[in-house]
């Protein structure tokens, strides 16, 4: 059975006005009624009382059992918040419908929402009341507060002055959990104990450390590398390096080369061609170190999972395309698909006319330009045939399709955004994401399970430019990914330092 929103905020309404809340017309105007009749009174004093905000909510809708055995208190405006995105067919949109479903099922067999309903992991779940002209012990810091923010009717003002009535009425710690930087500072500033959601939250060393990690051996050691392709190191001369991690083995100052572990601690040499050679196309060869390791992972097919940093310029797409045209002319993968999530940088130029293709083009255009250049015919051919009429008038005739375009007809290679995603199932194909940073984590996890048998999936983007306002460097969806596969026999991960666009574009990228 199906509830909606409105379904559990009119039985909320009902409850607090007859059954288990105050009743205006028996109190009258001015009387106050027990905190516990408005959520305010916590179930016990010793746990703390985490109130959360909506967005907390719509980043992961799970969130509701991630706080232990503390108390989870939810606003009622918060409903009305959720209220806004539930019809919306977008990942926020259905993360919003995932937590009204969680609550009605929560609160089915609870006759008052307001009292604290026990959760798996042994604390309570309640939805607390703010109502200014009866909510009891309207304190003096909520009246400050209200002196400095004066629009009661902002629904994150409400939260606040929720949170400061618990704070009132409450002897464990209370804390709201938000991920909206303003409202942190703004909570901050009269006295509330704020902090970020951090359950997918990486450690900061994991996104800021693009080096490859350095094995120091003797020449022997080097030397059996070497030859054999393979060596074993013991587990006390490689620390924290996971498998399917790429490492730089030393033998001094000059002596170095790079290998990428594997089960039990062995090394083995990586397996690349010289280029990557794509039919009728332009071969691409690995300018540096980086670019080597990220070729192994990417045509090794063992590996179905390679996330990858990278800043501009480092050539990290432009890989990775050519990468997968190179294994489905090899007839590895039946097809190539590219894709990004349709986020925008600054300013937008309102809707774009034209077909559907036609308004995806300004979205894919990076995408295009990697498969131009990589599958551009060698000749003196240009895109467009030129005739010369009777009357001397040029005639450009019909557009010539680049081949890309023809396989791009047939199916071959596809191109297109995110956000048509949901729902398939992807088998035997060789599926770049690019701008990965811009992804939630639960967007990530859709397009992971999205994968199926034969299918290899690279993630691709640079932690460092995020225009997604609800994710930062640590919580996208791409570092999301590489900290809680990484590790896994089927899973790389390449970091790209370098760039190699231009001099130009790597100071830029580096220096502003």
């Amino acid at each position: 059975m199906i509830h909606r929103a409105e379904d559990v905020q009119a039985r909320l309404f009902e409850e607090t006005q007859h059954g288990g809340g105050v009743s205006r017309k028996a109190n009258g105007p001015g009387k106050r009624s027990n905190p516990a009749e408005f959520g305010l009174k916590s179930p016990s004093q010793v746990a703390k009382n985490f109130v959360l905000d909506t967005n907390v909510l719509l980043h992961d809708p799970a969130c509701l059992g991630r706080f232990t055995d503390n108390h989870i208190c939810i606003p009622v405006d918060v409903l009305a918040e959720l209220d806004r995105f539930k019809t919306e067919q977008t990942e926020r949109g259905a993360n919003a419908r995932k937590v009204h479903r969680k609550l009605t099922e929560v609160f089915s067999s609870s006759r008052n929402v307001t009292s604290g309903v026990s959760t798996d992991g042994g604390g309570t779940l309640r939805l607390v009341i703010y109502d200014p002209m009866l909510c009891p012990k309207n304190s003096e810091m909520l009246s400050r507060f209200h002196r400095i923010f004066p629009d009661k009717e902002r629904v994150d003002h409400r939260i606040l002055a929720c949170t400061l009535l618990l704070m009132a009425h409450n002897q464990a710690p209370v804390v709201l959990v938000t991920k909206d930087i303003n409202m942190q500072l703004k909570a901050r500033s009269v006295g509330i104990d704020c902090q970020d959601y951090l359950n997918d939250k990486v450690d900061a060393r994991e996104v800021s450390s693009y080096d490859v990690r350095r094995i120091e051996v003797d020449g022997s050691e080097m030397q059996r590398f070497a030859s054999a392709g393979e060596l074993t190191i013991e587990e006390d001369r490689r620390p924290d390096i996971v498998q399917n991690q790429y490492v730089l083995l030393e033998a001094g100052e000059k002596q170095t080369m790079p290998a990428r572990m594997t089960v039990e601690g062995k090394l083995v040499r990586l397996q690349i061609p010289e280029a990557l050679k794509i039919q009728d196309g332009t071969a691409l060869k690995p300018m540096n170190l980086g670019q080597r390791c990220l070729i192994d992972a990417l045509l090794n097919p063992d590996i179905s999972l390679v996330t990858c940093y990278g800043q501009a310029g480092t050539g990290k797409t432009l890989v990775a395309v050519a990468a997968g045209l190179h294994e489905m002319f090899n007839r590895r993968y039946t097809g190539l698909t590219v894709s990004r999530p349709v986020v925008a940088m600054g300013d937008q130029l309102g809707f774009l006319p034209g077909t559907l293709d036609e308004k995806m083009r300004p979205w894919l255009q990076p995408i295009h330009d990697a498969l131009d250049l990589l599958m551009r015919p060698v000749g003196p051919l240009g895109p467009r045939r030129k005739q010369v009429k009777k009357d001397g008038a040029a005639d450009n005739g019909p557009a010539v399709k680049k081949p890309w375009e023809i396989l791009m007809d047939q199916g071959v290679i596809e191109v297109e955004a995110l956000c048509y995603i949901r729902g398939r199932s992807i088998p035997n194909r060789f599926f770049v994401l690019d701008e990965a940073q811009q992804l939630t984590p639960q967007e990530a996890k859709t397009v992971v399970t999205r994968m199926s048998r034969g299918s290899k999936l690279v993630l691709v983007g640079d932690p460092a430019q995020i225009d997604n306002p609800y994710v930062d460097s640590r919580s996208n969806g791409l570092v999301y990914t590489r900290n809680r596969l990484k590790g896994l026999p089927f899973v790389a991960h390449v970091s790209l330092s370098r760039g190699e666009r231009s001099e130009l574009a790597d100071a830029g990228a580096k220096l502003m």
